[in-house]
């Protein structure tokens, strides 16, 4: 005989545990459900009205991130920001998604927020190749040269036969060349 008190209570206990848990990755990077930072709110309103992406409420986190950089390389940055909003609101301690939400606001030329999203990355995951390559392209988007060869040369200090940084490098030096508009 089944008693369903039983089971409709150890359902909602397991639909209860199931949305506090705390996943770890094959990359190493803790995802929580806690929300993101309260000063971080003015991402959400930057990326007001670029929301095309359906159902972009309820993505995991991963499942953002995936879609933000296949929405990156189709070069549709507003819906890229969109979802990897989405993921540091899911994960606020995910560095990945941090540095992608930041060259999001980079490609939409709002530096304001990219500086904070480039903070928060740098934070989580500290002095990699990603990080320094792309804040040196943020520095180059923004005319900031002297900054930009900075980054890039600690990016190849770090990874000297990464082929994105020798391109960078590259294209640095032909900014270099052209005057500014």
């Amino acid at each position: 005989m089944r008693r369903p008190g039983i089971v409709v209570g150890g359902a909602l206990l397991a639909l209860v545990l199931a949305g506090c848990q705390t996943t770890a990755l094959d990359d190493g990077v803790v995802r929580t459900n806690e929300p993101v930072q309260a000063e971080f709110t003015s991402f959400g309103d930057a990326f007001q009205g670029l929301k095309t992406v359906s159902d972009v409420e309820y993505y995991a986190s991963d499942q953002a991130v995936a879609e933000a950089k296949n929405q990156f390389r189709q070069e549709n940055y507003g819906n890229s920001g969109a979802l990897f909003l989405k993921a540091v609101q899911l994960a606020p301690n995910d560095g990945e998604a941090w540095l992608g939400l930041a060259a999001s606001c980079d490609r939409i030329r709002r530096f304001d927020l990219s500086d904070k999203a480039y903070g928060q990355a740098f934070s989580l995951i500290g002095t990699t190749v990603a990080y320094y390559n792309n804040i040196g392209y943020s520095y180059l988007l923004r005319g900031d040269l002297q900054e930009a060869r900075k980054n890039f040369l600690k990016a190849y200090e770090l990874a000297p036969n990464d082929p994105t940084v020798a391109n960078n490098l590259q294209l640095l030096g032909s900014s270099v060349g052209n005057t500014g508009r």
